[in-house]
């Protein structure tokens, strides 16, 4: 970060270049900025899917190397119809390669952790059943995605199991991955792919600022690279589940880079940080939509990390060091103000890990009875930081696995939240921010966290309408309901919320009840009701207002 024109490196090699991620992109940026500056140095493109000609205009008619790689011929297979469950049909296509084809390990792609998860449940409980009933050879699975601690990463470079009996039908090994394994690594002894065809993609509403993950179908570039998979070692078979039509009409070329579909705040802070202060103008390959651009400044101003004229403050400064979207470093810097910079340290790494409720289908009325025991009735933030108090708790500490197995939560989750909560805590401790809490039998101690979560997300938070059934987002009038996997009863008239979920419904998950008169006293700025859109929250705001000069009055 210091060192701006990379003074100590004389060759620069930037792989995987095709994937456009956001960090690849605005690396491609930089290193063209210092090229200018520093002629003497190299940079070298890799991928194997590249849309050369647009690359090579980008770094100035760049010259060309086409490597050809060495791999087998991978014989592609498509269904005669679409599929209707992408993820029946792909267990399905598993258990017949195991029942009928060579040996030879499989490659499955689903989109997360949940569904592969469950998909390597009922893959290992059917090859059980095939291995009793048909003579199958053994099989087992392992999951595959990017929150796997690096342990069971590593189990996917076991090898297959050996036959149960001399000259007996040979084992196999069944991956279950993300899109990770696309491109990522490789991993020997795959000869089979089975691809439904979709990946969780981010997009960015920058209109109504929201930004989620959907199943969006994948485009014919990651396609042929999990076909390519299967030929690494010898030829191979890729079932794809989905029409050749549809491969060829439907799918795009190219998915489309991340910095198109995604919220900016983090990457505008960065580059401010980094000193890059012209963002109009900073050339990246697909320049982001102004909107989108002007939406990442507003959000950083009214976070306090830009002033006015758009120049980085202390406290966005401060922001920039730590690994967290903005909202949650300034949540987390805040916290001292409210005197529970401790929980807010240990939330914010719960909200930084994945799910940590387990919900089997099996199992869910015990584990909503479970989950009933840490609920707390202002909302599902303190309800997780209930479970974590617990989780490091004696009972919980003598045999955390099967302490978090009764009680259908995440370990793994858990755990993580524990690194997490580590390495933040160590730039706390850099940064000098305090570490203090507020007494746990004062009774403010859940009112002072509550405040503390408007310090960062008062920009995420809803007012039950009307109606008295659904909610209204402030600001962007979206009508919204409670996810259905809150502990918050019906009964909370505003609420803060940590994310906005798109599906055939409009959900806001994670959600704290709060009251308006912390957004008017935290975030003025924001809450400037002059400035606010005509409406039903307008309207209550006011009537807060009032009612508080009529007390200030008496």
């Amino acid at each position: 970060m210091n060192d701006h024109d990379l003074k100590r490196y004389s060759v620069i090699i930037l792989d995987e270049a095709h994937e456009r991620t956001l960090a690849t992109d605005i690396l491609m940026g930089l290193l063209k900025e210092v090229i200018k500056r520093r002629p003497d140095l190299k940079i070298i493109i890799m991928s194997a899917t590249l849309d050369a000609q647009k690359f090579q205009k980008y770094f100035m008619d760049a010259p060309l190397l086409a490597v050809p790689g060495r791999t087998h011929p991978v014989e592609i297979f498509y269904t005669p119809e679409p599929e209707r469950d992408y993820v029946e049909a792909a267990l399905r296509t598993v258990l017949q390669i195991h029942a009928t084809e060579a040996d030879g390990d499989v490659l499955l792609f689903l989109t997360g952790e949940e569904e592969i998860e469950e998909a390597c449940r009922k893959i290992q409980m059917e090859a059980d059943e095939m291995i009793r009933e048909a003579d199958a050879g053994p099989l087992k699975v392992y999951p595959l995605y990017g929150s796997l601690p690096p342990a069971q990463q590593q189990r996917i470079f076991d090898p297959a199991p050996p036959p149960y009996k001399s000259g007996g039908r040979p084992g196999r090994k069944v991956i279950v991955s993300t899109n990770i394994a696309e491109t990522s690594l490789t991993i020997d002894g795959i000869v089979y792919v089975v691809d439904p065809g979709f990946s969780k993609q981010k997009v960015y509403n920058p209109r109504i600022r929201v930004e989620s993950l959907l199943v969006s179908p994948i485009s014919k570039a990651s396609a042929q690279q999990r076909a390519g998979r299967a030929g690494r070692t010898r030829p191979g078979k890729c079932f794809r589940l989905y029409t050749e039509a549809a491969f060829k009409k439907e799918l795009i070329d190219q998915s489309y880079p991340e910095i198109l579909r995604s919220n900016l705040a983090s990457t505008v802070l960065e580059l401010k940080k980094l000193g890059i202060d012209d963002l109009v103008h900073f050339d990246l390959m697909d320049p982001p939509a102004p909107e989108t651009l002007m939406r990442a400044l507003e959000e950083l101003n009214y976070l306090a990390c830009l002033d006015d004229e758009g120049d980085l403050t202390a406290l966005g400064k401060l922001a920039s060091d730590f690994p967290l979207d903005p909202a949650l470093a300034v949540m987390l810097i805040s916290s001292p103000e409210f005197y529970c910079s401790n929980e807010i340290l240990s939330l914010t790494a719960l909200l930084s890990v994945p799910q940590l409720f387990n919900r089997p289908a099996a199992a869910r009325k015990r584990a909503d009875e479970m989950k009933a025991l840490f609920a707390h009735e202002d909302g599902d933030h303190l309800t997780m930081l209930n479970v974590y108090h617990a989780f490091k708790g004696p009972e919980a500490q003598a045999n955390p696995k099967q302490w978090t197995h009764d009680h259908f939560l995440s370990f793994r989750a858990l755990q993580q939240a524990d690194n997490v909560r580590m390495q933040l805590k160590r730039i706390m401790e850099r940064e000098e921010v305090e570490l203090i809490s507020t007494p746990f039998t004062d009774k403010n101690y859940y009112n002072n966290i509550r405040r503390a979560l408007v310090s960062g997300f008062f920009m995420q938070v809803a007012k039950k309408d009307s109606s008295g059934k659904s909610y209204t987002t402030v600001k962007d009038n979206q009508a919204v309901l409670l996810h259905p996997s809150t502990v918050l009863g019906q009964d909370s008239e505003w609420v803060v919320y940590n994310e906005f979920v798109l599906t055939s419904k409009n959900y806001i998950r994670t959600v704290t009840a709060v009251k308006p008169e912390w957004l008017l006293d935290i975030a003025p700025n924001y809450y400037d009701v002059d400035a606010f859109p005509k409406g039903d929250v307008q309207t209550a705001l006011r009537r807060v207002i009032n009612k508080a000069q009529r007390k200030a009055g008496r």
